[in-house]
């Protein structure tokens, strides 16, 4: 998501900090950002189709460069992934382990509870690795 998306969560909870009725904070701000990147993420998938970045094409030659190609690979191969699960398991996988959130916080701000919190997440794991394991060929979850 851009840095105007960013800046526009800020500003919607500045704007709605007044009906903020405790709890955890952390956990509110990013129901506010994920709301606003869902928002985000729909309209862009109805606009125009953009052309990925291919980082290949515009990185620096070196002498390890093909293991920097093999880990740009693995890594592309683990966003794929990442990108392949549904919006559900997705969305906890990315709370818990990227923003290292609790599974109370990441309860809170999906407003699921706690336990279909850790079902999903055990479900991402499950389809992660299975994709993982697969060539890049096959990459699908």
């Amino acid at each position: 998501m851009p840095k105007d998306g960013v800046q526009e969560a800020s500003l919607r909870a500045f704007r709605f900090f007044a009906q903020f009725r405790g709890g955890g904070a952390k956990a509110w701000f990013l129901t506010i950002v994920r709301n606003t990147c869902r928002t985000w993420r729909s309209r862009q998938v109805r606009a125009a189709e953009s052309i990925p970045f291919d980082e290949l094409a515009h990185s620096a030659g070196g002498t390890d460069a093909e293991e920097r190609l093999a880990g740009r690979e693995k890594l592309g191969q683990l966003r794929d992934c990442i990108e392949a699960l549904p919006d559900e398991f997705r969305e906890v996988l990315v709370l818990r382990e990227l923003e290292e959130m609790s599974y109370r916080q990441v309860a809170e701000a999906t407003g699921l509870a706690i336990g279909t919190v850790m079902s999903r997440l055990s479900r991402a794991r499950r389809r992660l690795e299975e994709c993982a394991a697969k060539s890049p060929k096959e990459t699908a979850v």
